[in-house]
């Protein structure tokens, strides 16, 4: 092609024939060559080039964060359990995500105040943290406190001493669950180290640097909060490889832990359940049923000697003998009924 410059008035033409309708054949040749060239290009370019966002760079595997997600699946379990055994209520955790996250979006996630809880965890390079929301936190104190099901409005402010005392309760629920739930991995000795209300007061890594944010959800009642455990690349960069499926798939496996069950049967005695004896069962129809009188007699096809059962919160327990202690009705337990949870009293 010459280096030749077209005049205005040469321009004016082209631009009107086009106008017009009236293109060269040699120009829409040209044209569609040049979009076949782009289209190629563009599909090769597709092809080749990934996206990489250097803000939020993933310098986790992907089978270290199933490995995680696995893991702490486990431990939301066994952390609801010990809550609830704690404050004598249902509590439900549930694992909702484990992301990549650069440490100042972290921060800037959290709410202020907040239970900012800065963890030592012995033999991981640098600090952990576990962050409780307020949200939930204050109706899990109000319930340590004594508290009722009512939950009042949200507080925003930071710990008293007192609260920071009962505060320490449930996190060391938490690190007792999470060192079972890593001993496979590796063996946590983990500590408070100290608890802030403002986020932005604590630097464990550079606010570029990439944490692994997992977070949970707890919920007691009709109240729902979250809790986040941050542990930072540069403390599980050398136990990376330890994160694999022949490492952690053996935690859910593992005995229950002496302490936890103690607990769990003490906090139990006081409870109230359900105990129901079967005397015997018939059928009647609907008009013997409305005929009856006080004093008449119902048939059963029960034996006298028969054992009774007896069923605790509708599962069949133990088989008894009716009879009197002080001019009281009562039964005597005879035997143990083998264990079936799936065993319903016939309502």
């Amino acid at each position: 092609m010459s280096g030749e410059v077209l005049s205005q008035t040469e321009v004016e033409s082209l631009l009107s024939a086009m106008d017009g309708g009236t293109r060269s054949q040699t120009a829409a040749s040209a044209g569609a060559k040049a979009a076949a060239a782009m289209s190629g290009g563009a599909g090769r370019a597709r092809e080749k080039v990934t996206l990489y966002d250097f803000k939020r760079p993933e310098r986790v595997g992907k089978e270290q964060m199933r490995a995680l997600q696995t893991l702490h699946e486990g431990f939301s379990r066994n952390f609801g359990a010990a809550l609830s055994s704690l404050l004598r209520s249902i509590v439900e955790v549930q694992l909702t995500s484990v992301d990549q996250l650069t440490y100042s979006e972290f921060l800037f996630s959290l709410e202020n105040p907040t239970c900012f809880n800065l963890l030592k965890a012995d033999p991981l390079e640098g600090n952990l943290i576990l962050d409780i929301n307020p949200s939930i936190l204050f109706p899990i104190i109000d319930r340590l406190l004594g508290g009722g099901r009512e939950t009042g409005a949200s507080q925003r402010r930071p710990l008293t001493e007192i609260e920071l005392r009962l505060v320490g309760r449930i996190t060391s629920h938490f690190l007792q669950q999470m060192k079972a739930a890593w001993e496979n991995v590796v063996s946590l000795d983990l500590e408070v180290l100290r608890v802030e209300s403002n986020p932005q007061l604590v630097q464990i890594v550079p606010p570029n640097e990439v944490v692994v944010v997992v977070s949970f959800e707890v919920t007691l009642g009709e109240v729902r909060g979250m809790v986040n455990l941050c542990i930072p690349f540069n403390a599980i960069e050398r136990i990376g490889g330890k994160l694999s499926a022949n490492t952690w798939t053996s935690y859910g496996r593992k005995d229950v832990d002496p302490e936890l069950l103690n607990q769990i049967t003490q906090n139990l005695h006081g409870s109230e359940v359900e105990v129901v004896v079967d005397l015997a069962e018939t059928r009647i129809t609907t008009r013997e049923l409305i005929g009856l009188r006080v004093g008449d007699v119902i048939k059963t096809e029960k034996d006298v000697h028969a054992p009774l059962n007896v069923s605790i919160q509708g599962v069949e327990k133990f088989h008894a003998k009716v009879g009197q202690v002080k001019g009281q009705k009562a039964i005597r337990i005879e035997t143990v009924v083998a264990s079936n949870p799936h065993t319903k009293r016939a309502s």
